[in-house]
């Protein structure tokens, strides 16, 4: 018995040794969590590099568990700190260990004291945040370092002139959110969650990260590939160049040298890609960059990347109708709608792990394409997209609804461009040109989509026009799922649940067609559900085998549509996601309701090439 007493003690002691190590932090278990959210360690969450395409080896993550509090808007700061939140979840999601709203009336503040890494030291510092929704302010040893808008797109803030001697810094950031009460870019989050609109998310929700650098350093690159030509281009922001700076660029296939090119900073090289290796859906080929600023025959700043030589663009078939080309071949692009949502994080991933796992079991089910809904991922995402080979559509958030949806192609009636404030405008310009300008090198995105169904859609033909300006190496969806106009390079219906089509002799002789939504085929799986009841989908079903005899006949038909002009299809979508049951998965991802090797039979037919002439 004393042995036994011993060892009970010693683990209580031990137990409570570790939480208090961890702050009393603890996952929310009041709803369904996915089977990473028990891996999460809250000393070091989300731990991995989060810029792949412009990698240093100076860096710290400063991911984990800090102090946060959720005052009145109108104080300055709170008085004292409720609890732990960790960092980088949302503070309404369970991951997060809070689980509170905070609203359009209060403020959102989190404090940490952070031990510098001795690698920073003599360095520039910069501190790097992923994601933030949505109004931030960033104190530094209490001085403010900066203010950020946007909730979707990355920023950082040079940190050098407000650290204090010593390796201890005290960092503190505010965070404004009004969710779906102000004109901001915002996604598919509201106050009242329900349907289509799902919680709120407000706070940090990715990588908070530390970064030594020179103090002339890259800040960003571009790089775009052209594969009739055999060539890449590639351009450098540089922070404090000076008179002589060169840019020596490099691509590489493995240990292997394939071009180099030496410029002055702030020109474009052009490498030749003899022999280019290009990538698609299923050879996802990647070359290697490196970009070093040289000063007097020495590297002062220098950048590990990737990019692929692949292309994307419209061309005719036989009969005249506009396809969609990868690589100048038609290539029928078929994936989810997919909304990026967990139950346990909310807009993040519980672990990278976690992330991939949706990725590749789409790829196992038949899919070469995903359409990322009113949402954008961390930069790991997209990489493994890049990585896998996987297509993607990215949708610009919605935000300041209001205006009226004709989601007939062709029909006057309905239709309504929303007159946004200046203000509301110029929310979205800054934050369209804020994604643009973070996602432009990930070659796995093939698509632009500024609107969906005429949330907040305006001046779109303006708004278009910009896009294609802003990257020509793309293409511009412009209006997905109705609100047409004479714009852009694609024509895309939402028709739920079966299969439709523009016809093609009509709108397809100048722009591809394309189904951007349908399905929604729901089954709420017992167990497995956000919520007990109020579940929906546009067709339920109550076990796999009907739901996929159903599914079946929408490839089926496919198959009939790209004969006669269809480029592309996106079904309704990856997950379930809050009271929506009409995913391939279960929200907590614990069910595949069809089996996967049925899917990718049904699927991979609507690759055939010979559907096309």
């Amino acid at each position: 018995m004393k042995k036994l007493s011993l060892c009970l003690s010693l683990f209580i002691s031990t137990y409570l040794s570790a939480n208090a190590q961890q702050g009393e932090w603890h996952l929310i278990k009041d709803k369904i969590t996915t089977p990473w959210a028990e891996k999460v360690d809250p000393k070091a969450p989300l731990p991995e590099y989060p810029r792949p395409q412009m990698v240093r080896g100076n860096w710290q993550n400063l991911n984990g568990l800090w102090n946060y509090a959720i005052v009145p808007k109108a104080t300055t700061g709170p008085a004292k700190y409720e609890g732990k939140i960790l960092v980088p979840f949302a503070v309404e999601s369970a991951l997060s260990g809070v689980g509170k709203t905070v609203g359009k009336d209060s403020m959102l503040w989190y404090k940490t004291t952070i031990s510098l890494n001795k690698t920073l030291k003599g360095k520039d510092v910069l501190l790097h945040f992923g994601a933030v929704d949505w109004r931030t302010e960033v104190f530094v040893n209490g001085k403010s370092a900066g203010v950020h808008e946007g909730g979707f797109d990355p920023f950082t803030f040079n940190i050098t002139p407000y650290l204090k001697s010593g390796s201890k810094q005290d960092i503190t950031v505010s965070v404004w959110d009004p969710t779906d009460e102000g004109p901001q870019p915002r996604g598919k989050q509201v106050k009242k969650p329900e349907g289509i609109w799902y919680t709120p998310v407000t706070g940090i929700w990715q990588t908070v990260w530390l970064e030594g650098v020179a103090k002339t350093h890259i800040e960003a690159t571009k790089q775009t590939p052209n594969i009739d030509d055999h060539t890449l281009s590639v351009s450098a922001e540089v922070s404090n160049s000076q008179p002589g700076d060169k840019l020596k660029i490099t691509a590489w296939n493995g240990k292997t040298l394939v071009s180099e090119k030496t410029i002055d900073a702030g020109e474009t090289a052009v490498l030749d890609i003899k022999d280019q290796h290009l990538w698609s859906t299923t050879d996802s080929f990647l070359y290697d960059l490196k970009v070093a600023v040289i000063r007097n025959n020495k590297a002062v700043d220098e950048i590990g990347s990737y990019f692929a030589m692949r292309k994307i663009s419209l061309g005719p078939d036989a009969n005249g109708i506009q396809r969609m080309l990868l690589n100048n071949k038609f290539v029928f692009q078929y994936g989810p709608l997919d909304q990026g949502w967990w139950p346990d994080g909310l807009y993040t991933p519980p672990t990278y792990e976690a992330m991939s796992f949706d990725i590749d079991k789409l790829k196992e089910m038949g899919f070469n394409m995903i359409r990322k809904h009113i949402k954008v991922e961390p930069a790991r995402y997209y990489a493994y997209c890049d990585k896998t080979g996987m297509l993607l559509w990215q949708d610009m958030p919605s935000g300041d609804l209001g205006n009226h949806w004709e989601n007939r192609p062709g029909v006057l009636d309905r239709a309504t461009d929303k007159d946004r404030t200046p203000e509301s405008e110029g929310y979205y310009r800054k934050e369209w040109n804020a994604i643009i300008n973070s996602l432009y090198n990930y070659p796995c995105i093939v698509v632009w989509t500024p609107f969906n169904e005429a949330w907040g859609q305006f001046k779109t033909v303006e708004i278009t026009e910009w896009t294609e300006k802003k990257d020509p190496s793309r293409l511009v969806n412009s209006a997905s799922g109705g609100n047409f106009y004479d714009t852009g390079n694609i024509v895309d219906l939402h028709n739920y649940p079966h299969p439709a089509m523009p016809r093609p002799e009509i709108f397809g002789k100048t722009k591809a067609v394309v189904l951007g939504e349908f399905g929604g085929l729901g089954w709420p799986v017992d167990g497995h559900t956000w919520q007990a009841n109020k579940n929906w989908g546009y067709q339920n079903f109550k076990n796999g085998d009907d739901l996929f005899k159903r599914y079946s006949t929408f490839t089926d038909r496919l198959q009939e549509l790209i004969k006669v002009g269809l480029s592309a299809a996106v079904y309704t979508q990856t997950t379930d996601v809050e009271g929506e049951v009409n995913g391939f998965m279960t929200y907590d991802r614990k069910v595949i309701k069809m089996p996967v090797e049925l899917l990718q039979k049904a699927n991979s037919k609507l690759y055939d090439p010979s559907l096309v002439k």
